[in-house]
């Protein structure tokens, strides 16, 4: 079965979406992008460590833009294998809106995406097969919300199908009230990946607006309840805690004091600790170097954006 092992022998496959993303003033000026917390993840972890052969696995169509798209991707050494074309779908759009504080408003349009219908593809379970010779799978709530309820309890059972052959499945959970049925069909959602999960990384604010953790602790202890093996929650600038069979680690944050856009914070948060514990490396330093990252990211406009990877090395080897 596979293991967590050297570096360079890694396979990881991230599920999700990429929307094509407009920045701006509504009626002024705007910027064309790309981004989805899951790609988000996937880009920074590949800039992170270039070893690591990082799979996409999602539905696009066949327009110019979801073209334009898998190019970029593939231009960032993110594999595009596994990207399901579909011939009547087209590309999600989002837009996002910043106020003076970095702070974010987004504006969807989603609805008939091809990566909505990617567990419906008929190519769809030859991917999931090829997926049991990967050392992890990624996924976030949002790549759950965004399928239809039958095809959310058809991933999930193809997810259990990968743990038992011993795939790490690591899971943020990424809570977006909007994309959701009901609280109920979340609720019920999240428990059932978080009960085969070996990482959860979570977002205190989120678990909190959906299961009332006010505190890490009250969190830690719920999840680590479900079944939840390795955990860590991110608590903005206050810090991040990871936490395993009762050992608790924390991490502070630096201060930004220039914060421009906290789209990526935690997708890119995600990367960095993904890039040091899928080495093996000791939380400590997992927890340091995805702070470390996350702090260059919110200092720049948009979901996916240059950093200083020869900056961070040096500032986090002092």
């Amino acid at each position: 079965m596979p293991q967590l092992n050297r570096l360079s022998e890694m396979n990881v496959a991230i599920i999700g979406e990429c929307m094509i993303e407009i920045s701006g003033q509504p009626f002024g000026t705007l910027n064309q992008n790309y981004g989805g917390d899951s790609m988000n993840t996937a880009i920074y972890l590949k800039k992170m460590a270039k070893d690591i052969s990082i799979s996409f696995v999602s539905s696009m169509g066949t327009d110019s833009l979801s073209q334009a798209m898998i190019n970029k991707w593939q231009a960032n050494g993110v594999d595009t294998q596994f990207v399901l074309v579909n011939e009547n779908k087209h590309a999600g759009l989002y837009m996002i809106e910043n106020d003076e504080n970095g702070e974010r408003t987004f504006h969807y349009w989603r609805n008939d995406s091809a990566a909505k219908y990617m567990v419906q593809h008929s190519g769809f379970n030859k991917v999931i097969n090829r997926l049991r010779e990967f050392n992890a799978v990624y996924l976030s709530g949002i790549s759950l919300a965004i399928l239809p309820s039958q095809d959310q309890l058809e991933l999930l059972n193809q997810l259990q199908q990968l743990s038992s052959h011993g795939v790490k499945i690591i899971f943020d959970s990424n809570y977006r009230p909007s994309l959701w049925t009901s609280e109920t069909e979340c609720k019920d959602t999240m428990q059932k990946v978080f009960s085969i999960c070996d990482l959860a990384l979570v977002t205190l604010e989120d678990e909190n607006l959906l299961w009332n953790d006010a505190t890490v602790a009250h969190c830690q202890q719920r999840l680590h309840d479900l079944g939840v093996k390795e955990l860590v929650v991110k608590d903005g600038e206050n810090g991040a805690y990871h936490s395993q069979e009762g050992v608790v680690t924390y991490q502070s944050t630096e201060k930004i004091s220039s914060v421009v856009d906290t789209t990526s914070a935690g997708d890119s948060f995600n990367a960095g600790f993904l890039s040091q514990w899928l080495q093996g490396n000791k939380p400590k330093q997992c927890l340091k170097v995805g702070n470390a990252l996350a702090g260059q990211v919110i200092q720049k406009k948009g979901a996916i954006v240059d950093f200083d990877l020869e900056s961070l090395n040096h500032r986090l080897s002092q």
